[in-house]
């Protein structure tokens, strides 16, 4: 059967309802595991530093595997891959479920990041192929809702979880839905064909050691500090390896990564403004729970339930954004977006201990809309600026480029907040002062003048972006 036939007996929607759900679960089992960490530390008899490679493991195989499962789904096929991953999840996520110390959890967690790189690279290929230039950012749109509504319900969940049953429950809940995905995977997903050649392993290699280091650098800085010996040897090694993995790339014939998809100044344009995009909207998620809970002395009950005001706006508006684009073109709208974004983080700068909540509600929905905007129509453009032989690396690529952004731009606000706040009161403080909220506003107010700026960056490169393809 043909993939043309395929989709008119199973219909794209249908295949693009397997493929949200995937993506739904991975992004609620990452907000779920980290609100169900204080319990896990102390059941498991571990420290909080401990704990956290729960977390940093998941996150940092992710990244090391993207690019492999982007390149094999272009080989083998990204429903295949995507099917691989989805049963190597859910059966990693039932071990987790029935580990009993923090060395077996952390070793099936390993698991399960490998088998959500393996889906998560080929999500936005399988997207693109099945889905016409005219319906694309619309389906795109409806991917991001997932993603938002995933790490909206995570946190909730997890605490109605913790509360009621065992920790090891906020993993056996993928189990039911994985098997459910892969099943309706097996019906309805397109067959792809497999192409005749070679796998780079030589630069999966070099890949996967340079992501690791980098990752584990800037993870490790968080808690040892940018001057730590192993810090700054991982951060070398990592550009050292990422070096010689480029060097090794421009003289294979079939490489992992096809450095020419670069040469399209479309496609990188577009990859940079999403780097751009995550790097300022993790590094204010970060910040905005502190002030609400330690500055304007809200609960922490009270506080997640407003933290869940952005990603719903999101899924809202995200479809609406695609079709949108799909109608008047991304490019205008990618703009439109950053600039919703940006006097978001203006408005946020202006903020101080004494302000009203209904400021704060303004600021953060400015964000979410412009978060909206610009998402479902800058994936449209990154993913239709290559060919369909491309298009399981460009999403790995963007996936890629997406969590890199948020580990820098997590590194980024807490570096940033802590200098400044070190410079108001005069010592160097890597914490909360409590009783002196002036301090954190001082050193907030200051993350958000960078995230300014930095978006205004985007906005040059979205500009410059428009005329380049007004000019085609």
């Amino acid at each position: 059967m043909t993939l043309v036939d395929q989709n008119k007996s199973h219909g794209k929607w249908t295949i693009l309802l397997v493929v949200v759900l995937m993506s739904f679960m991975a992004c609620v089992d990452s907000s779920i595991v980290n609100v169900a960490l204080p319990t896990m530390a102390k059941k498991l008899s571990v420290s909080m530093a401990e704990i956290e490679w729960v977390v940093a493991s998941y996150v940092m195989v992710i990244c090391a595997s993207l690019l492999i499962f982007g390149r094999l789904g272009d080989i083998k096929g990204k429903s295949q891959i995507f099917k691989i991953g989805t049963i190597v999840f859910t059966l990693a996520s039932l071990m987790c479920g029935l580990s009993s110390s923090l060395t077996m959890l952390v070793i099936f967690r390993i698991i399960q990041g490998i088998g959500a790189g393996a889906y998560m690279a080929n999500n936005q290929g399988i997207i693109t192929q099945i889905f016409p230039q005219k319906e694309r950012g619309k389906a795109l749109g409806i991917l991001v809702s997932a993603v938002a509504l995933g790490n909206m319900i995570g946190a909730p969940a997890g605490g109605l979880i913790i509360s009621v049953l065992n920790w090891n429950y906020i993993f056996l809940v993928n189990v039911p839905i994985g098997i459910v995905a892969f099943i309706a995977g097996l019906r309805v997903l397109p067959k792809g064909k497999n192409i005749d050649e070679k796998f780079d392993v030589k630069g999966a290699i070099l890949y996967s050691i340079a992501v690791m280091l980098l990752f584990g650098s800037l993870i490790g800085e968080q808690q040892l500090g940018y001057k730590n010996p192993v810090i700054i040897i991982s951060f070398v090694l990592a550009v050292f390896c990422l070096i010689i993995f480029i060097v090794v790339q421009k003289n294979m014939k079939l490489p992992l990564l096809q450095l020419e998809i670069f040469k399209n100044g479309l496609f990188s344009l577009s990859l940079f403004c999403a780097f751009i995009s995550f790097v300022c909207l993790s590094a204010s998620i970060i910040i905005i729970p502190f002030y609400l809970q330690d500055t304007l002395k809200m609960s922490s009950s009270a506080a997640g339930v407003f933290m869940m005001v952005q990603p719903l706006i999101l899924a809202a508006i995200s479809p609406i954004s695609g079709n949108l684009a799909d109608k008047m073109g991304s490019e205008i709208q990618t703009f439109i977006g950053l600039i919703f974004m940006s006097g978001g983080f203006l408005f946020m700068a202006l903020l101080n201990e004494n302000s009203n909540l209904i400021k704060v509600v303004l600021c953060v929905v400015l964000i979410a809309l412009g978060q909206g905007i610009f998402q479902p129509a800058n994936n449209s453009l990154i993913m239709s600026t290559v060919p369909k032989s491309k298009l399981g690396i460009a999403g790995s690529v963007n996936s890629l480029v997406r969590n890199l952004g948020q580990m820098v731009g997590i590194t980024l606000a807490t570096t940033i907040l802590y200098n400044f706040m070190s410079l108001k009161i005069g010592h160097r403080v890597i914490n909360y002062v409590f009783g002196k909220d002036y301090v954190f506003v001082y050193g907030m107010k200051h993350v958000y003048i960078v995230l300014v700026f930095i978006c205004c960056i985007g906005m040059l490169f979205t500009a410059f972006r428009m005329h380049k393809i007004k000019s085609l």
